[in-house]
């Protein structure tokens, strides 16, 4: 099976995305949205978490990638980063959203040499701002090198194309939400009257909500 959709169909056999247009979810950003994703769930189980872990390194031999240093963002993607680590035989670090405000202050955990390369893992990638931060974060407080990061899932937002290629880093997901909703509409979790409905979503995320009377 194509590696973008065996992951999409773990996802969804372990039931860490959920679709549901009435009520939609809410984001803590406000945004209403029909899927929901939550890529914690998945280290229950090692199986799927094997194949998640396996997926990055597929893609990593295909860019021909030789980081140095994987990092995580915390928290979600701290296991991530923490299973493909130990895989490798890397060291491992993990970004905060903020600095400290006690202690050292720092917002990088971990050992860090200037001028190494850090591969930064992500679990979901919606509008992209996150990661941008963590990655800048680890360029100029670490002062090294984030020319990638990888996740598990993007919702294709286009506002994140945008960040990342200003950021100039890119982007490698191992599944996507056209991939996912597609074998959701397929396994009949998505109603087929209802498939485009959520497709338009990943289109105008913030506008969504209000376009369906939400």
């Amino acid at each position: 099976m194509e590696l973008s959709k065996e992951i999409a169909a773990n996802l969804l056999k372990r039931e860490a995305v959920k679709v549901s247009i009435d009520p939609p979810f809410t984001w803590v950003s406000g945004i209403k949205s029909p899927v929901y994703c939550d890529n914690r769930k998945m280290i229950a189980f090692p199986e799927e978490r094997k194949a998640v872990v396996e997926g990055f390194k597929i893609i990593m031999n295909q860019k021909g990638l030789k980081p140095d240093v994987i990092g995580g963002t915390a928290t979600a993607a701290i296991p991530w980063a923490a299973f493909l680590a130990y895989d490798l035989g890397l060291p491992m670090i993990y970004i905060r959203p903020e600095k400290k405000e006690h202690g050292a202050g720092k917002q990088i955990e971990g050992h860090l040499e200037e001028g190494q390369n850090v591969l930064i893992v992500e679990d979901l990638i919606s509008t992209g701002g996150s990661s941008v931060k963590a990655a800048e974060a680890v360029r100029n407080e670490g002062k090294c090198i984030v020319e990638d990061i990888f996740a598990i899932v993007t919702w294709e937002i286009p506002k994140a194309v945008t960040r990342f290629a200003e950021a100039n880093i890119n982007l490698t997901t191992l599944t996507d939400y056209t991939n996912i909703i597609g074998l959701a509409a397929e396994n009949g979790i998505i109603p087929a009257d209802q498939l485009e409905t959520v497709l338009q979503f990943k289109e105008d995320p913030a506008a969504w909500g209000e376009k369906m009377g939400f």
